[in-house]
């Protein structure tokens, strides 16, 4: 949890708004289990750049698929 946790600060820091807000979009969306703790293995040896980077994309496609949903 200690890895989803600096995931969701960091996407926090680069988009400008606060983890507690970040916390919500990714959970609304079940980015933190569906992703960053499903793929932890392939994600934690990354860089923070690209982890932030990549978590940040996928919760914008995410954002846009579940948007389409509902």
């Amino acid at each position: 949890m200690i890895f989803a946790s600096s995931c969701v600060e960091a996407a926090a820091r680069r988009m400008n708004m606060s983890s507690g807000d970040m916390y919500r979009r990714m959970k609304a969306v079940n980015l933190i289990e569906g992703y960053i703790l499903k793929c932890y293995e392939a994600l934690h040896s990354e860089s923070r750049e690209h982890v932030t980077e990549d978590v940040i994309g996928c919760l914008l496609d995410w954002e846009k698929y579940y948007n389409k949903e509902t």
